[in-house]
C-alpha cells in the first residue's frame, strides 16, 4: 500500500494551488486525487470556450438541481468542473475578491487571522497582474490577471448610463471597495485561460514527490477512530488504498466536499445511517449552509448600436472572429462569462454594494450554447451578492458515485426577492431613464415592461434566472455549532483531516469566487506547513 504525507481531494481550484505549495518542499510526499481527466480538450485553454465545457460530460460533472419552487419549479443545469483546474478550467475566467467588509465579518464571527488584512497579502501572493504591482496588487505570482481584449461600444455605453444613475467609472475592483462599474479583469495569460492547473500544477508536475492520478473516484476517506489515515478510490475498476501520514486535504468542492464527507461517514447521523453507512462523526451541518449568486438576465434590444448577436451568427463574422483570436489573441474568442461589472446598492440604507451586474454583448433565451437572438440586444443581467437563502447538498445513496442532491432553495426568503426585484428596477433605470440609452431607443425584451409589481417582476424573471457557479458554504468554517471546520480549516473532532475550497465560506463573498477560493488555499497551505 502506498504511502504519502499527504492526499490532496480534488485538482480544482484550491486542490492544484495545494500541490504545488505542499510539494514546494522535496521532503513531503503528495499524493493528488482528480476524478475528472487531464485539461488536454482544446476549448479548455480558449477563453470563451467555457461555452463548450459548461454542460459537456468530458469536463462537467453535469449536476441539475433539485426542482425549486422560487424558480417557477423548474430544475437547473449546476456546472462543476471535471478535469484538471476543476472548475478554473471551465468558469467564465472573472477576477473579482469581494469586498474587505466579507472578510471582516468573517473574523467577527470568531474565525481568527480571516479578517481583510489577513487574506490581502494572499491575493497578492497568487497574482501575476498585468496592471503592475502596487499596495493591492501582485507580479511575481502563479496566476495571471489580465484586462480584458475585447470593447464594445454597447459596455462603454452602459458604463456612462450607470454614471448618470450615481454609479461612479472606477479603475480597480479589488482593493477592497467595488463599488462603481469597470470593465472585468480576467484569468488569462497571452489570450489563453489561465486555469489553476496551468498556473498551479504545471510547474510542479515534474517534481518526484508530486503525484498526480486522475479519473480517480474518492470511495471514501478512511479513518482509525477519530483519525483519518487515508483514502480508497476507484481507477479502472479497480479500488485502490493509499495512506496519509499527516493529513487527508478534501478540496472537492462545495458539491463534492460535503459528498465524501457523508459518504466517508462524517455528516447527519440519521441519513447516514439510512444508506447503511458507518458513522464515524455525527455533523447535521455538513452539506448545509449552501449559498450561491443566483443571476437574473433581463434582454433589452437596441438600434443604432451593435451588439455581438448577428456577428456571432454569421459565417462570415465567425470567420473573422476566428482569424483574429488564431493572429493576435485578441476579440470575441477571449471573452469571459462577462466584460463590463458593476456593484450597486439595492437600496441606500446598504452600507456597502449587494447587487453585481454582469454586461454582457450579446443575448440568447438559454445559457450555454444555445443560439443568439437575430437581433442587436444585449444581457445586463444582476445578481444579489450577499443572499440570505440557504440550501443544502446532501446523499443520495452510500455510494459516491451516486450524484448527491442539491437543494438551493433560491429567493425563499422575503428579503432576497426584494433584492430580486430593486435589481431588475434598477437596470431599467440605467437603460429606460438615462439620456445616454434615449439615442439607442431601448427596448425590454425580457422580462417586459408589463412586469411591475415586485411578486409580478421576481416570478417573471424566474423563468430565466441562471447559477453564476458560486456554490459556497456546505463545510462552514466557525467555532460554533453551526460549523464543519475551524478557522484552521480542520474538521471538528477529527485528526489530520482538513477542507479547503469555497465550502469552507462562512457566508459568499460579494462577488465571483475564484479568487477567493485561491487565496484560501494559499493560505491554508501556510497553515498546514506550519503545523509540520
Amino acid at each position: 500500500m502506498d504511502m504519502f504525507d499527504y492526499i490532496i481531494i480534488g485538482a480544482g481550484s484550491a486542490g492544484c494551488v495545494l500541490a504545488n505549495r505542499l510539494s514546494k518542499n522535496s521532503k513531503n510526499k503528495v499524493l493528488l486525487l482528480e476524478a475528472g481527466g487531464k485539461d488536454t480538450y482544446p476549448w479548455i485553454h480558449i477563453p470563451v470556450g467555457y461555452y463548450k465545457t459548461m454542460h459537456n460530460p468530458k469536463t462537467d460533472w453535469c449536476f441539475k438541481t433539485e426542482p425549486d419552487e422560487n424558480l417557477n419549479g423548474r430544475s437547473i443545469n449546476y456546472p462543476r468542473g471535471k478535469t484538471l483546474g476543476g472548475s478554473s478550467s471551465i468558469n467564465g475566467l472573472l477576477y473579482i475578491r469581494g469586498q474587505a467588509r466579507d472578510y471582516d465579518i468573517w473574523r467577527q464571527q470568531g474565525n481568527q487571522g480571516w479578517g481583510w488584512d489577513d487574506v490581502l497579502p494572499y491575493f497578492i501572493k497568487s497574482e501575476d497582474q498585468e496592471q503592475g504591482k502596487n499596495k493591492y496588487h501582485g507580479i511575481n505570482g502563479p496566476l495571471s490577471v489580465s484586462n480584458i481584449r475585447i470593447k464594445l461600444d454597447i459596455l462603454d455605453q452602459f458604463r456612462n448610463a450607470a454614471e448618470e444613475m450615481g454609479i461612479p467609472k472606477i479603475n480597480d475592483f479589488n482593493t477592497g471597495d467595488n463599488f462603481g462599474c469597470d470593465y472585468f479583469q480576467v484569468t488569462e495569460k497571452n489570450g489563453l485561460r489561465c486555469s489553476t492547473a496551468v498556473a498551479y500544477l504545471n510547474p510542479a508536475k515534474k517534481r518526484s514527490n508530486l503525484k498526480v492520478d486522475v479519473k480517480a473516484h474518492v470511495k471514501q476517506i478512511n479513518f482509525e477512530g477519530n483519525k483519518a489515515v487515508g483514502v480508497s478510490y476507484w481507477k479502472n475498476g479497480k479500488l485502490i488504498n493509499v495512506i496519509a501520514n499527516k493529513e487527508v486535504i478534501l478540496s472537492a468542492g462545495s458539491i463534492g466536499s460535503p459528498h465524501i464527507l457523508q459518504t466517508s461517514g462524517i455528516g447527519n447521523e440519521k441519513k447516514l445511517k439510512d444508506f447503511g453507512i458507518p458513522i464515524i462523526q455525527h455533523n447535521s451541518n455538513v452539506g448545509k449552509n449552501l449559498q450561491d449568486h443566483l443571476m437574473l438576465r433581463p434582454v433589452y434590444k437596441v438600434n443604432n448600436i451593435k451588439t455581438l448577436n448577428k456577428t456571432i451568427n454569421s459565417f462570415f463574422g465567425k470567420m473573422m472572429i476566428g482569424m483574429e483570436f488564431a493572429f493576435f489573441r485578441r476579440g470575441v474568442m477571449t471573452m469571459g462569462a462577462s466584460q463590463l461589472c458593476g456593484f450597486a446598492k439595492s437600496d441606500s440604507s446598504r452600507e456597502t454594494p449587494n447587487l453585481q451586474f454582469h454586461v454582457q454583448p450579446i443575448s440568447t433565451d438559454k445559457l450555454g450554447g444555445a443560439n443568439l437572438h437575430n437581433f442587436n440586444a444585449f444581457t445586463p443581467t444582476v445578481a444579489n451578492i450577499r443572499p440570505t437563502s440557504r440550501g443544502e447538498v446532501y446523499i443520495s445513496s452510500g455510494d459516491s458515485r451516486e450524484y448527491p442532491k442539491i437543494k438551493m432553495n433560491y429567493l425563499s426568503t422575503t428579503e432576497d426577492r426584494q433584492v430580486a426585484a430593486a435589481g431588475i428596477k434598477l437596470i431599467r433605470k440605467i437603460i429606460l431613464e438615462s439620456q445616454t440609452f434615449k439615442k439607442y431607443n431601448p427596448i425590454e425584451f425580457r422580462p417586459g415592461l408589463e412586469h411591475q409589481s415586485d411578486e409580478d417582476i421576481v416570478r417573471a424573471a424566474s423563468d430565466y434566472a441562471q447559477t453564476i457557479f458560486h456554490p459556497v458554504g456546505t463545510c462552514k468554517m466557525g467555532n460554533d455549532s453551526t460549523s464543519v471546520v475551524s478557522d484552521k480549516l480542520k474538521v471538528h473532532n477529527i485528526q489530520n483531516l482538513r477542507v479547503v475550497d469555497a465550502s469552507i465560506m462562512p457566508n459568499i463573498t460579494s462577488g465571483n469566487t475564484n479568487a477567493p477560493t485561491i487565496m484560501i488555499a494559499e493560505k491554508a497551505s501556510d497553515m498546514i506547513i506550519a503545523d509540520q
